[in-house]
């Protein structure tokens, strides 16, 4: 699975449990950022189940009872057991997240009752900490070859880019980069954003973090939806 110039979907149960986590002592901008992951692997397992030319009520048995044959029957109920995970973590992450968004304000109001005209500064109480820089997730994959006037290419991606995350793909639930696979079948077409540690020139440089946006096709010339070669670190 480690080679995307055939990315191909990944069949039954992964070998490493995803999981989502805590939320509760998330800032906004991080519970956003956690939403925005979950929303966009819902598209990518949507994608699965539409490469089956199934849905979440598609029957997987045929008239006698009998699994079918014309379909991955295991790779099916695993998607549509971890799209009923996910959409159960979204209602209770967007139920925190209006939690918060109320608690904010109400700081917001509480201390504008206590700021006095007297001590401007004071106002600075009231911002929230999602203005602390976001520091970068660990880097989980390399990418070892890029073919030219590729996807990948136009993207930006170069040998020896450190991938950090690739849209809602990170170290923690990347499963040997069968997720990624995952991500680029469910997005081919749409931009995934893809966030990148790259070195520059020789003596090991400081590293630069760049944020790439990748968009994967099948009409570009070439092998796959991307156009490079990956590799797990």
């Amino acid at each position: 699975m480690s080679n995307l110039h055939a990315p191909t979907v990944p069949s039954g149960p992964t070998t490493v449990p995803v999981t989502n986590g805590h939320a509760t002592h998330l800032s906004i901008q991080e519970l956003q950022r956690k939403k925005d992951n979950i929303e966009a692997e819902l598209r990518a397992l949507g994608g699965v189940l539409d490469s089956h030319g199934v849905d979440m009520n598609t029957s997987l048995l045929t008239h006698d009872g009998f699994p079918r044959a014309d379909i991955d029957v295991a790779q099916i109920r695993t998607t549509r057991a971890r799209i009923i995970h996910l959409r159960n973590d979204w209602k209770d992450l967007m139920a925190l997240i209006e939690k918060r968004l109320h608690e904010h304000f109400a700081s917001l109001e509480d201390n504008d009752d206590d700021t006095t005209v007297n001590d401007p500064t004071s106002v600075n109480v009231a911002l929230p900490q999602d203005s602390v820089p976001e520091t970068p997730d660990p880097a989980f994959a390399k990418v070892n070859t890029v073919v030219e006037n590729s996807p990948a290419a136009t993207a930006g991606l170069k040998p020896g880019d450190l991938i950090r995350n690739f849209g809602y793909v990170n170290r923690e639930n990347h499963d040997g980069l069968r997720k990624v696979a995952e991500c680029v079948q469910g997005n081919e077409g749409q931009n995934i954003l893809v966030k990148v540690s790259r070195t520059n020139g020789e003596g090991g440089g400081r590293a630069q973090e760049l944020r790439l946006t990748l968009t994967p096709r099948r009409d570009w010339g070439g092998r796959g939806l991307l156009g490079c070669h990956i590799l797990p670190l």
